[in-house]
């Protein structure tokens, strides 16, 4: 065999030693006579992965990857085993033999005949298919996380399919790769400008060994990785939304603590009321500031995101606060909602100014690139 082959197959696993030697068997069928290796990337399993990786690397052109400290989940491990691939071609699959080895030829067919730059293994094309046995609730949610990710898969129906392939040149276009949690496919469509977008139909198998690694925690994770990848694809109109969406709901906010407080403790047109219910808008739009520094922190320019927030804030507060006693002791007998849109417009805008300037949008983490950015 080449000591360079034309096919790397990259397999994340975690404890799925079970599954390894059907699963390469039925690899070494499906590409009987092609040059190719297979690089299992271990999230430090506490099974015997290890030592069955060994010995079927007596018997198949296997390569072991252990991540000792494994980072950035599923994603993670297929970008590491991307790294030390050296094929044309880059295949990757699950470990738990969900994704059917068989349909390896045909998901590199396109790409060796020029017709395709990525394709994608699909239960939801004409004549795909998935043995497990998926209630209402999970159907609609694989229906919604599809929708939302529409922007940047165009018209693929499986697109947080984990069984696809690429040519290298593919990958190696791609640009800011983050990943996170289990959807690399959708990373890599949209990261790498993929435009031409191949579905082959797979069955989908019911799994028979091992645990399902979807959880509600990895659902949170793609909404979260869905963020990132609109900052990506949308840097002047992801800004802008996402802003609107956080001062709409820490307007919610504001005006429900602004009820209870003119009820139950101060004067309706009291500044002391505009005051204290403007605390619960911050403290809804620090959550959403929370998201931001945990889902862009490689990429944020400035040192202390938290600081220059509580100086946003201050600034804010201040200036709603100023507005609010400036109208009861300026404005003849100002209605609530002339004192409460308009002192809580002042501080919006005096937000959004100042996010601008400290660079706490979407727009502030594209002045810098990252190193293997710059070569």
């Amino acid at each position: 065999m080449s000591t360079t082959p034309q096919i790397s197959l990259v397999i994340p696993a975690l404890n799925e030693a079970p599954n390894l030697p059907p699963l390469l068997e039925q690899i070494a069928a499906a590409l009987a006579g092609r040059e190719y290796e297979v690089i299992i990337v271990d999230d430090n399993s506490r099974d015997n992965t290890k030592e069955v990786a060994a010995e079927l690397a007596m018997r198949y052109p296997l390569r072991l990857i252990v991540r000792e400290k494994p980072t950035n989940g599923l994603s993670g491990a297929v970008l590491h085993g991307i790294a030390e691939a050296k094929g044309e071609y880059l295949l990757v699959m699950d470990a738990d033999l969900q994704h059917p080895p068989a349909k390896i030829p045909e998901l590199l067919a396109p790409l060796e005949r020029g017709e395709a730059d990525f394709v994608v293994g699909s239960r939801y094309v004409p004549g795909g298919s998935t043995g497990e046995k998926w209630g209402v609730f999970r159907k609609i949610n694989s229906r919604i996380a599809t929708l939302l990710a529409r922007p940047f898969a165009g018209e693929t129906t499986d697109p947080m399919s984990g069984f696809f392939a690429m040519k290298r040149s593919t990958y190696e276009r791609a640009q800011r790769l983050t990943p996170l949690g289990y959807k690399i496919a959708l990373e890599l469509m949209c990261k790498s400008r993929v435009e031409n977008v191949r579905e082959i139909p797979i069955h989908f198998a019911e799994r028979t060994r091992g645990e399902s690694k979807l959880t509600l925690k990895e659902q949170f994770r793609y909404l979260e990785h869905l963020s990132r990848l609109y900052d990506f694809t949308f840097p002047r109109a992801s800004p802008i939304s996402k802003f609107s969406i956080a001062t709409i709901s820490g307007w919610i906010a504001g005006v429900l603590a602004y009820v209870l407080v003119i009820r139950y403790i101060v004067h309706p047109r009291s500044a002391a009321a505009i005051i204290i219910s403007y605390a619960f808008v911050i403290a809804v739009v620090a959550v959403f500031h929370a998201r931001y520094v945990r889902t862009q922190r490689e990429f944020i320019v400035r040192p202390r995101p938290w600081w220059d927030f509580a100086v946003i804030s201050f600034w804010e507060w201040l200036i709603c606060a100023a507005t609010a006693i400036w109208m009861t002791r300026r404005v003849d007998d100002p209605s609530m909602t002339e004192l409460f849109v308009i002192s809580f417009g002042s501080a919006t805008v005096m937000r959004y100014v100042l996010r601008k300037e400290f660079l706490q949008d979407v727009r502030g983490l594209r002045k810098e690139l990252r190193k293997e950015e710059l070569t």
